[in-house]
């Protein structure tokens, strides 16, 4: 009797693929993303937020495992609101990204995903850290996904120190838009979230509204 054998696609790795973007600027940070949630060739969600909140004015950007990177958001969303009653104070950045950390290197043989933390506290102000399987180190941007690959040269000549808020945003903003209409699995809507003292600054930008180049 010959064995049944399962169709080859079964044991395929799904491929995944995103945009994610933080960046400093003087007083805060900026933070952006695509929203289309991919699984090989198919698109699954058209319009995902994945800039997730961990606190008030500390959130992270997802790549990787959809699944995966939503329950390390969620699992430091919770211990830093207990770590944040205990020292009854608001949380560094760097203890949200050192959390990040730790939880992707003990389960990197389980876990796909990558995050980068970005946010704003009174000792450091705006920080970006990028975590990958026990990586943590700051960075004054970081950009993440499949889609990071078209866009490394637009952001290595584009950034400089001492960037404004609105010089941030629009850097943000146009990285997204150069990798979404690249990158096959990046598309959808630009989620764009600002950070500083005052508070935070959720914002959506539609794909039709998105800036074009000279080759688009």
């Amino acid at each position: 009797m010959l064995e049944e054998t399962a169709p080859e696609w079964l044991s395929e790795e799904v491929k995944t693929g995103t945009t994610i973007i933080a960046i400093e600027f003087n007083g805060g940070v900026v933070l952006g993303s695509d929203s289309r949630v991919s699984a090989g060739a198919s698109v699954v969600n058209r319009v995902m937020n994945k800039l997730s909140p961990l606190h008030d004015k500390i959130y992270c950007a997802l790549s990787g495992s959809a699944a995966d990177a939503q329950t390390i958001a969620e699992i430091v969303n919770y211990q830093l609101d207990v770590h944040s009653t205990e020292i009854g104070e608001d949380p560094q950045v760097r203890s949200a990204a050192t959390l990040v950390r730790n939880i992707s290197y003990k389960y990197k043989e389980e876990l796909s995903a990558h995050l980068i933390v970005a946010g704003w506290d009174r000792r450091g102000g705006g920080q970006v850290f990028a975590t990958l399987n026990g990586l943590l180190t700051r960075q004054p941007f970081a950009v993440g996904g499949s889609g990071s690959l078209y866009v490394y040269g637009f952001v290595d000549a584009e950034y400089h120190r001492g960037m404004s808020r609105k010089e941030s945003q629009q850097f943000v903003v146009n990285t997204l838009s150069l990798a979404m209409n690249r990158d096959g699995s990046s598309g959808g809507v630009a989620y764009i979230v600002t950070i500083d003292e005052h508070g935070t600054e959720e914002k959506v930008i539609l794909g039709n509204q998105l800036p074009t180049f000279f080759d688009q």
